[in-house]
């Protein structure tokens, strides 16, 4: 029996999933010739789902990730960085 409380982060799981995902729709830009980082900063400025791909689902799984927390965890990341 284990007596030491445990924690629970749904939050982290989150971010590992967005991470994820963009890692995928990266993936999928690149291989089909377009600039990855030009592509996803259109569509997280504008909400565009046309700035991403359908290669690969990316414009599918890109649509998972809520823009509000995309933007949060790369400021997130960029400062910890």
């Amino acid at each position: 029996m284990i007596d030491k409380t445990m924690t629970f982060s749904v939050h982290d799981d989150r971010e590992s999933e967005m991470k994820e995902i963009l890692a995928t729709v990266y993936e999928a830009l690149r291989e089909k010739g377009y600039n990855p980082i030009n592509q996803l900063v259109g569509y997280i400025l504008s909400e565009d789902p046309t700035y991403i791909t359908t290669h690969n689902n990316a414009r599918s799984l890109i649509r998972h990730i809520d823009r509000d927390e995309l933007l949060q965890m790369l400021v997130k990341s960029y400062l910890a960085g």
